[in-house]
């Protein structure tokens, strides 16, 4: 009897901590894909928030707002015209690994990936001219040109300090296998305990974070082939909470299931049409302006997003400060007399038609994506002047064709890195951040004006510089603006401390269980 009431006990004490342990884990589900484990390379939105939660940024937001504050750095300060900036770091943090971080750690993180001029490194090429070391805990970012919202651009995955007895100076990594001992040795809130890609990551909490202790010990993070296994999964409560991407059938059925709550991030994200313009056949900016005519927002909205998207006519998103809507007056929707007047013109005909690949990744975006390219592909041949071929990649495949200028035209989204008008101008056609998107865009015009718009905080003088870019870009057509929306988190009710803003910076330490 004693033996069976001591069994008990154990199996009791057993069901116990199986039972807290359960509790403290959660399991978040996607379709996104992770790319390259390095932020010297890594450019896309899902691969950074692993760094979110890994790594740390010298300076943060607020969680849930655009509000910044301290992170790895305790205080910063910017020289009278904010062409320099002085960071003060944070004692006693250390990497997972025992290694300090100091301002030699930081300068060595940006020079790194700045040399590396991997897709990103732009954030750091068109702002910083050197980073010196004052002291052990003192470091200072010498820009170019003044920039006022400089703390806005350190806040992203560039700048995040990596530890320079793992990383490679010479090359950036693609897979954890890659890395010292297979672990990526961050300050992050939590480290990878376990990584299989395209299938499952394990996160646990980093015993030795400098900051707040996460609320939640286990994150453990499933990809799903297909938004329908992802929803499946939910409603069968296999998964805690789904982010990217749903089926726009899927979130209107789940906005009326009152098991889960639908949460809609406030955070813009917009989808646009890439051409090669430096090479391909797009490299005439009038046939870029033939296919902006003939895009229909309206069309595929409906068709392909239920109304859950709105259509986009500038790169700035509606709402933002000093948007235009230069391609509604300019194009329309659907205009093909405008596309076949310019088609006409330069040869093109019913029996000789214009004729390029459209190129789309198929699961990147979630399972709209070939529905979309099918729509825009019917909306574009509304004409017998233009025949499109229909091709698709998957993401790391599609990220290595654009560097290679193989997609004269392709679909790419865009999350923000930093809140500013900026950040959806300059990024595509500034000459350092074309090339990073696969544009290869470049014109010294168009650099001074970014330079110009960047250095002054003088509100009247950036509208004015905003306004000409915006009508330079519908002559130009670099891009074509197709929608705006926003991204949508489905969860238990018992899930709380989602906060994401309009940064949309999803951090899994403030996630917690309804108790």
């Amino acid at each position: 009897m004693k033996r069976l009431f001591t069994l008990l006990i154990v199996l009791g004490l057993a069901f116990s901590v199986s039972a807290a342990w359960a509790q403290d884990t959660l399991v978040y589900g996607t379709t996104d894909k992770m790319s390259d484990i390095d932020p010297a390379n890594a450019y896309d939105f899902h691969t950074w928030e692993i760094f979110y939660n890994t790594m740390d940024p010298l300076i943060g937001y607020v969680p849930g707002t655009s509000t910044l504050t301290p992170a790895l750095a305790t205080s910063w300060k910017a020289n009278a015209d904010s062409s320099e900036f002085t960071f003060t770091l944070r004692k006693g943090v250390k990497f997972t690994d025992g290694t300090p971080l100091t301002a030699d750690v930081v300068k060595w993180t940006i020079d790194r990936n700045a040399a590396l001029g991997g897709d990103p490194s732009w954030l750091i090429t068109d702002f910083v001219k050197e980073v010196q070391v004052v002291d052990p805990l003192t470091v200072k970012f010498v820009l170019k040109n003044p920039v006022a919202f400089f703390p806005q651009i350190v806040v992203n995955p560039p700048y995040y300090p990596l530890n320079p007895n793992a990383w490679p100076k010479d090359k950036w990594l693609h897979d954890m296998s890659e890395l010292p001992g297979q672990e990526l040795t961050g300050t992050g809130a939590y480290k990878i305990t376990s990584f299989t890609r395209d299938e499952e990551i394990v996160f646990e909490a980093n015993s030795s974070y400098w900051g707040k202790e996460p609320n939640i010990r286990k994150i453990i993070l499933r990809y799903f082939a297909d938004a329908t296994t992802m929803r499946l999964a939910l409603e069968n409560g296999e998964v805690d909470l789904v982010y990217k991407s749903l089926n726009p059938s899927d979130i209107s059925d789940l906005s009326k299931n009152p098991k889960f709550v639908v949460a809609k991030l406030p955070g813009p994200f917009i989808r646009y049409i890439c051409f090669e313009t430096s090479e391909s056949v797009f490299k005439d900016k009038k046939l870029r302006q033939a296919i902006a005519a003939l895009v229909n927002r309206p069309d595929f909205a409906q068709k392909v997003f239920l109304g859950q998207v709105s259509p986009l006519y500038s790169m700035i998103p509606t709402g933002m400060q000093y948007q235009l809507n230069t391609f509604k007056t300019t194009f329309g929707d659907g205009n093909v007399a405008a596309a076949e007047k310019i088609l006409k013109g330069l040869g093109y005909s019913a029996s000789n038609p214009f004729q390029f690949d459209m190129w789309y990744s198929p699961s990147h975006y979630g399972d709209t994506e070939a529905n979309l390219a099918e729509v825009l592909k019917a909306e574009i041949e509304k004409t017998p002047l233009v025949k499109v071929n229909l091709k698709s990649a998957e993401w790391a495949t599609y990220k290595q064709q654009w560097k290679n200028k193989q997609m004269p035209l392709f679909l790419l989204g865009w999350y923000p890195d930093y809140v500013d008008p900026d950040d959806y101008t300059a990024a595509f056609a500034g000459t350092d951040g074309s090339k990073g998107n696969g544009i290869n865009f470049s014109d010294p015009a168009w650099d001074k004006l970014f330079s110009q718009e960047q250095s002054t905080t003088n509100e009247a003088t950036r509208k004015g510089l905003f306004e000409t870019v915006q009508k330079w870009w519908v002559d130009q057509v670099p891009t074509v603006p197709l929608f705006q929306g926003y991204l949508i988190l489905v969860s238990k009710p018992n899930v709380t401390g989602i906060k994401i803003g309009a940064p949309l910076i999803f951090l899994y330490k403030e996630l917690a269980f309804k108790k």
